[in-house]
């Protein structure tokens, strides 16, 4: 099941804070024109006003409808303070030229103060929420102190607005520099998933803060420069609401991407073409001393500076819209950073985690094929998952390396682009699941080899506790009786100690057999022929006669090329068998053979058979393995193996190994 969100969504507060932000704006605009007063400052202020209930009314419903978090919610103050204050300023104008209207101080009270808690935090208190983790230290402490800037603030317009507050005007712009300044920090320094928009949002918070500037010279400042206010203000509308919307819903856009995309590209060319023309006007100006030259000179910078930067800002709004799913090869390199710091049992989690968020999925499960259970997942599906195979190098005739199960954003479909930049991106996974492979066959490996060292560290236990040490205990008893009787029977002495040499002889030859049955220098130098001839011989010597067929026989070279993997489990299995029959078979002798398996028309690749069979008592029915046989075992199934320990035809034990010849879990 899926888990509920953190932040549902809210359709019908959207819609009631939309209405509450556009009624007075759009009130307040109507009564503005109704009013007839001519353009000044204050007007410009109104517009402002009107555009913030409108523009921030509506960021703050779409985000709402998605995602109640808090935000939203300050963005909605802000749109519907900045609403009170336009229908203030227009009632205010309204009523100085009408006779009769009423209301005109509270609108003056309303156009001067309803917008301050709104607006300041919109770039004081704002950019430190925007994120998906938790608040640190450091961003609460921002949260805390840009709250307490526009409450005082806030606080000073309502109750004494004539008053000197250029000192809180100074904090305003302090406290925004460095809410932007730390805004820039998470761009470079914080979590990739949460980078995207942050560029414009810093950029707009050090524009509303540096916005102030003016403000802290009245009443000395011009009304030119005073104009910059309002228009910087405006200019912040080209970049906030975007920045808002990226970074607030990133996978939840739901088909306004577009729209978003193109109204922030729109907003960006018009304010960067509006500082040109002012630009070259100015310059112009003072060069030539000529305004209608002026003039034409910066219409026709215009012109040439509109296409370059049409092209370069609608790569960066593309890029900020769509993220990496709008370059797969920024794509590749996010997942590529994801995998080179991983841990080994995290890299399917971490390759799952970078698809998810270069494309902005909902979801994202990788798979590795064969039976393996491992996946990888991230995120939490809603809806059924699209499947994609991942081929090695990409290519459609490829062998399968894993799955993909994606899931896309609530309420959209995987688009072109997303499935565009996922084929684009297959080698990338291709490349990342062999390296996930990899990784978990070295895992195997030496846990393979962890296993074997043990299984031979037990089987030199167990010939050392129940073998050599209780013969030591015997020699040690015989040594003492041949004392005891030394002086009054010199010939049981003789006789005793003849005994002892030669049962001394025979244990010197179990301990240079269980060396040898170890690995003998002989399989690696000469291949496995030569070294189960050896073996044969080694236990001919001892009065145990066992009988080669197949392959040391007939075709040694075979047996010297194989892998050196398979031809130590091979000579493990038989040495261990063949000791086995020695000891407990009772009989003298036994039959190795050894042959070659072809590839099935299933799929199953070539083998090596190894048997081992006796004509002796036969293996007790609920006896249980032993070292021995549980190190045959583990040394057979670490290569992918299979073995069977169980009676022979016509009586006797018959112990039979299928050791795959290309084995894929453990290296050489």
């Amino acid at each position: 099941m899926s888990t509920p969100p953190r932040y549902p969504g809210r359709p019908r507060a959207a819609l009631v804070v939309a209405v509450l932000a556009a009624l007075p704006a759009v009130a307040g605009g109507v009564l503005q024109i109704a009013s007839g007063t001519p353009l000044s400052p204050d007007v410009l202020f109104l517009v402002v006003d009107v555009m913030v209930g409108l523009v921030y009314g509506t960021v703050a419903a779409v985000i709402l409808s998605r995602r109640s978090h808090p935000v939203a919610w300050l963005v909605a103050l802000a749109a519907m303070g900045g609403g009170l204050a336009a229908l203030g300023g227009g009632w205010a104008s309204y009523a100085m030229t009408h006779e009769g209207a009423r209301g005109a101080e509270l609108a003056i009270a309303l156009f001067g103060s309803a917008w301050v808690p709104g607006t300041l935090s919109l770039f004081l208190v704002v950019p430190w929420l925007v994120r998906e983790t938790r608040l640190d230290a450091v961003s609460w402490v921002g949260v805390a102190v840009g709250m307490l800037t526009a409450v005082a603030l806030s606080v000073q317009r309502l109750a004494a607005p004539m008053a000197d507050n250029r000192g809180l005007l100074l904090a305003v712009v302090l406290v925004g520099l460095g809410t932007a300044a730390a805004v820039l920090w998470r761009r470079s320094r914080g979590p990739i998933a949460e980078r995207a928009g942050l560029g414009l949002l810093a950029a707009g918070t050090a524009v509303m803060a540096l916005s102030f500037l003016p403000l802290l010279l009245l009443p000395y400042t011009r009304a030119d420069i005073l104009l910059l206010v309002p228009a910087s203000h405006l200019a912040c509308q080209a970049l906030f609401p975007g920045a808002l919307l990226v970074t607030m819903l990133r996978n939840r856009l739901w088909g306004i991407d577009l729209a978003v995309s193109r109204a922030v590209l729109a907003g960006l060319l018009t304010l960067g073409m509006a500082l040109v023309y002012a630009t070259l006007v100015w310059t112009a100006t003072a060069v030539v001393g000529s305004s209608a030259l002026a003039q034409v000179v910066a219409a026709v910078g215009v012109v040439v500076a509109v296409q370059p930067a049409r092209r370069r800002l609608g790569a960066q709004v593309h890029r900020l819209v769509y993220g990496h799913a709008a370059s797969p090869d920024l794509a590749a390199l996010r997942i590529g950073a994801s995998l080179s710091g991983a841990d080994s049992a995290e890299l399917l989690d971490q390759l799952a985690a970078a698809v998810g968020e270069a494309l902005r999925l909902e979801s994202v499960e990788l798979a590795l094929p064969d039976g393996d259970c491992a996946s990888g997942r991230w995120g939490t599906p809603s809806s059924a998952p699209v499947h994609r195979t991942v081929r090695q190098g990409g290519e459609e005739s490829g062998p399968v390396l894993g799955t993909l199960a994606l899931t896309a954003p609530p309420g959209e479909r995987l688009d072109r682009r997303t499935l565009e930049a996922l084929e684009a991106l297959q080698p990338v996974l291709a490349v990342g699941l062999g390296l996930v492979r990899a990784t978990r066959d070295v895992v195997r490996a030496r846990d393979a080899a962890t296993h074997a060292r043990l299984a031979e560290r037990r089987l030199i236990r167990r010939e050392l506790h129940d073998g050599i040490g209780p013969w030591l205990s015997g020699l040690r008893l015989g040594l003492q009786g041949a004392r005891n009787v030394l002086r009054t029977d010199p010939g049981a002495a003789d006789t005793v100690l003849a005994a002892l040499q030669q049962e001394v002889a025979q244990r010197v030859e179990d301990v240079r057999l269980l060396s040898r049955s170890l690995l003998p220098p002989v399989l690696e130098e000469r291949g496995l022929a030569a070294a189960l001839v050896e073996l044969a011989s080694r236990h001919a010597e001892s009065g145990f006669a066992v009988e080669l067929s197949g392959l040391p026989l007939e075709d040694p070279e075979t047996l010297r090329g194989l892998d050196q993997r398979v031809a130590a489990a091979a000579y493990a299995v038989l040495s261990e068998a063949v000791l086995n029959a020695a000891r407990h078979s009772g009989v003298r002798g036994c039959f190795v053979d050894v042959s070659l398996e072809a590839a099935a028309a299933d799929g199953v690749g070539a083998a090596l058979l190894v048997t081992c069979r006796d004509e002796g008592s036969g293996r007790v029915a609920d006896a249980t393995d032993g070292v021995g046989s549980r190190s045959m075992r583990e040394r057979t199934e670490e290569l992918g193996g299979t073995i069977d320990v169980g009676p022979a035809v016509g009586g006797g034990t018959r112990v039979t190994a299928r050791l795959p010849l290309a084995p894929a879990a453990v290296p050489a």
